[in-house]
This record gives structure tokens, sequence and C-alpha cells, in this order.
């Protein structure tokens, strides 16, 4: 608990900035379109022998910043089907529920307003939520909204990130190179092995990955499924036991017990140093691969990667607010804000009241409307979507402004309405968690 607590404080502060940096992107692109539009459409590259790639800083941005967000995502889904709110079953089945009815709803609404047209392609812009905006909302509430809330929000939007990326690995991939694709699942099979040989040290997986994404990239498969297809492969075994990680630790601290006051320069001495050494590698040892790169990259994801990618995928120029009587914007806006709530808070009375599932501890139906709400913050990845779904400009921007005001409606009824619900205690919410859902 104390872990994801903490994990929650950081996507909460990564909101804040998450926010600001869309706040500068559009202001940005409206006062000064033209230092905007030629800074991302800079030409970045490298070059090693006949070897030759250059794209534009945009492109190197949402295809190579992003795999090392997509990398992070995929190591959450995979913790949490191991040992986090998806391991078990019964424990799963509301926020898997939730998270299929949050993006089917969505996605249909959107249809209503684009099917057959030249938006049509963009249904699955409304079906993402944002989990650093939506928990960065819910660190900022406080006590208001109870821990087992936000733990039931994170899995949803982690069950709604692998359906996005199942969708983009589907729907969004035009033509596949299968030469790059087969070196692709060969290096999958090496890490694969590496994996199962017991191979531990992060530097055997990372550096084959920078050639798995180069492979992926050339096949024609969005580069950053790379990211998760790394993820897979990362071991999530531990080389020591708790118990015999507490044996040995207290052994050292036990050889290294002093009678009286330690001097200043003890921690100098070569025992010391040796103690703290052996400590060290003991909790390598007992922590898993996959927590060390997920520790490891949180930060850097938080405050680097998703805030710049912001910068360069918010500027949205408006020109008149007769954008937002766009198809593509109206279809993403009514998605988010009706069709996110509709969906999530559906599958969940259904699941209650079918499927024994149960709401989580000291929570109610008036936190679940709240909760389906926050998650019509699309942000991050519904803007990913965008870029992938269209290449007319108008588009783009019609989908980017829709996903703005969709966001900024469905996380101020989603805060408003949780300040209101407060925190129940577990004897008045015995009810709801049964499903009376009427009430």
């Amino acid at each position: 608990m104390t872990a994801f607590q903490s994990f929650v404080k950081l996507e909460g502060s990564s909101g804040i900035l998450l926010l600001v940096c869309a706040l500068c992107a559009l202001a940005w692109a409206n006062l000064d379109s033209g230092s905007y539009q030629s800074l991302l459409q800079m030409t970045v590259g490298f070059r090693i022998g006949n070897f030759e790639m250059t794209k534009s800083l945009h492109h190197w941005i949402n295809d190579g910043l992003m795999a090392v967000f997509f990398l992070l995502v995929g190591l959450e889904i995979k913790r949490e089907f191991l040992v986090g709110e998806l391991a078990e079953p019964r424990k799963a089945m509301l926020p898997v529920a939730a998270a299929l009815g949050g993006a089917a709803i969505p996605a249909l609404l959107y249809l209503l307003f684009n099917f057959g047209g030249p938006g049509a392609s963009g249904w699955a812009i409304p079906a993402a939520t944002d989990i650093a905006f939506a928990l960065g909302i819910l660190a900022l509430i406080g006590r208001r909204a109870p821990v087992s809330l936000q733990i039931f929000l994170a899995a949803l939007a982690i069950v709604d990130d692998l359906a996005a990326l199942v969708i983009i690995a589907l729907f969004y991939t035009e033509k596949i190179s299968w030469v790059p694709l087969g070196w692709a699942a060969g290096i999958l099979v090496f890490l694969f092995i590496l994996n199962r040989q017991g191979v531990r040290p992060l530097p055997f997986y990372l550096i084959p990955g920078l050639f798995l994404w180069l492979a992926i990239f050339k096949s024609g498969l969005h580069a950053t499924l790379a990211g998760v297809l790394l993820a897979i492969v990362i071991p999530s075994w531990t080389r020591q036991t708790p118990a015999g990680f507490v044996s040995e630790v207290t052994k050292v601290l036990n050889s290294h017990d002093p009678s009286g006051p330690l001097p200043e320069n003890f921690i100098h001495s070569q025992g010391a140093q040796d103690a703290l050494h052996h400590v060290e590698m003991e909790c390598k040892m007992v922590q898993p691969p996959l927590l060390r790169l997920e520790h490891l990259l949180h930060p850097w994801s938080a405050f680097l990667i998703i805030p710049v990618f912001a910068l360069a995928n918010a500027g949205v120029t408006i020109q008149s607010a007769e954008l937002l009587l766009d198809p593509v914007a109206l279809g993403v806006m009514v998605g988010l804000v009706l069709g996110k709530p509709i969906g999530i808070l559906g599958a969940c009375y259904l699941a209650v009241r079918f499927g024994g599932a149960s709401l989580p501890e000291g929570t109610g139906w008036n936190h679940i409307v709240g909760v389906s709400l926050l998650a019509g913050i699309g942000f991050t990845m519904s803007l990913f979507i965008a870029g992938l779904a269209f290449t007319d400009i108008a588009s783009v921007e019609a989908a980017k402004l829709g996903v703005l005001v969709a966001s900024t409606v469905a996380g101020g009824l989603g805060a408003t309405l949780l300040i209101r619900a407060g925190s129940q205690d577990p004897e008045s919410s015995r009810d709801h968690r049964r499903g009376n859902f009427e009430s």
C-alpha cells in the first residue's frame, strides 16, 4: 500500500506538470504557430557508415521517447497481472469489466457522428484513459478519495492501456515488412532464452531492446510496441527469498554491532564498506529486475517523457469555435464525457449484480460515478492515437481540440462529484458493495 501511495504521489505531480506543458503548447501554437511547427518539423538523425536514419523531432518524440513510456506501461501491466489487482480473477473482474465497457461505448458513440465519413478511422481516440491526469486529480482530492478507489482507477487505466495497445497493433498498422519483423521475432526469442536461463542484469535486455525497437520500426508496426514486447521478457522473479534476505542482512548487521559508540570515520572503514556492499547485493537479489526497471523509469516518464509529449502534441491552432462542431471533435467529446461514464458504470453494475464482483472497500456507487467521469480524461493515449488515425491536419487538430475540451470537462465533473461524495465508512457502503445500485 505504501508503494502504491508513492506511485500515486508521483503520478499526481506528473499530472500537474503535464497540465502546465499542455497549456504552454496551446498558447505557443496560437501565439506563434510558425516557430512551434518549425521546431517540431526540425530534422534530427544519425548516420553509421551507410546506415542513415533521419526523422522530424516530432517523429522522434512520438516513436522514440514514447517507446520508453510504453515499456513502462508494459511493465505495469505485467506486474498487475502477476501480483497486483489483476492477479486474482475475482478482484480483477470489476476493473477489467469497467475498462472494456469504458472502451467500447465511447468508440460506438464516436461512430454515431463519423460512421462512413472521413473521420471514422478515429474511433479509438475516446477509448483511452490518461492515468497520470486521472490519478493526479485523485491525489489532489486527498482523503476524500479512498485509497481503494485510487487502486481501482489505476487497475482500470492499466487494462485500458492494454486494450489501446491491442487496438494500435491491429488497426493502426498500414503495411508490414516481414524481414524486419522476422528479425524482431528472433530478438524476442533470444531475450526469452536469456530470461529462462536466469540472466538478470538489465543491460542484457535493454541493449538488444534497442535493436528490437529498430526492427519493429522498420517492420511497419508502430515502434512503441517494442516497449511492450520488451516488458514481456524482463525477468519478474527474484534470486533471493525474503527469508534468506532477512537472514543474510541480519548476519551482516550482527557482525558489525559495536559494543560502544561508533567513531565518526567508521563508515569509511573497509569492514563497513564490505558490509554495505554485501547488503546492497542482497537488495538487488531480492528485488525482481522488472520492479527495478519500473522504479528507474517512473521518474523519467513522469517528469520528462510525458511532459515533452504533451508539449509536442497538445498545440492546437484554434482558428474559430466552429472547430468544435466538426464531427471528429464532437465524437471525441461525446465519447469521453458521456461514453466513458456510461460504459464504465454499466459494466460495473453488471459485474456486481450478476458477476459476483464487489465495489472497492469503503466506496459507494457515487464514487464509481466520479471515477468513471475522471476516466474521460483521455489526453496522452488519445492524442497519441489521434496522430495515428489521421493524416490530414484538419482532422488531427479537431481530434486534439476535442480531447483537450473533453478532458477538462470530464476532470472537472469527476473531481466535483468525488469531493461531494467524500469517503464513506465501510458500514454505510456495505449495501452499495452488495449491488444496491438504485440507492
